[in-house]
């Protein structure tokens, strides 16, 4: 189609303008977070539905759950992120609620300090965003080590609140 100006010169039509582009899909919101300590695993879920998975590392000394400060495990049982942080050598770290009143009664019953400072966190920031297919070998003082990449994608699904199941 061509236009006619006033000065007596046509001119082309305007390019229809172009659709919108379609909006991004929001990304994947986890309910619920499930760490798996002996198949060394990380499950993302929402509304029970398994949607990423990722490998882990564990405190040096896995097996069983965590008692008392030092013993380099892992906890096991409900907890909650209440809190997370990217003021660390690690990339990103979300807390774990860590002790809970159980743990701390336990450990009171057992005349020990239960420890705290667990969390999920990446590598250090000067790995860059690297992710290790497996890990060779659990080495945390009793948090879950993730990937680099894989911290990026979970702190981006897991806000604050969201229930962390570890099991054995």
């Amino acid at each position: 189609m061509i236009l006619a100006l006033n000065n007596g010169c046509t001119a082309p039509s305007p390019a229809p303008l172009a659709a919108a582009a379609p909006a991004l899909p929001k990304p994947k919101m986890a309910d619920k977070v499930v760490v798996l300590k002996s198949q060394r695993v990380l499950e993302l879920l929402s509304q029970g539905e398994v949607f990423e998975t990722f490998p882990i590392a564990l405190g040096a000394h896995a097996e069983g759950p965590k008692r008392r400060l030092g013993d380099g495990r892992t906890p096991e049982g409900l907890y909650r992120i209440d809190g997370r942080t990217t003021r660390t050598r690690w990339s990103r770290e979300l807390h774990i609620s860590y002790p809970s009143a159980h743990d701390r009664a336990r450990a009171a019953a057992e005349h020990v300090d239960p420890g705290g400072g667990v969390y999920i966190h990446g590598m250090p920031r000067d790995y860059g965003p690297y992710d290790p297919p497996f890990w060779l070998r659990d080495w945390t003082e009793g948090c879950i080590a993730v990937g680099n990449a894989a911290i990026v994608k979970i702190w981006d699904a897991v806000p604050v609140g969201t229930p962390v199941d570890i099991k054995p």
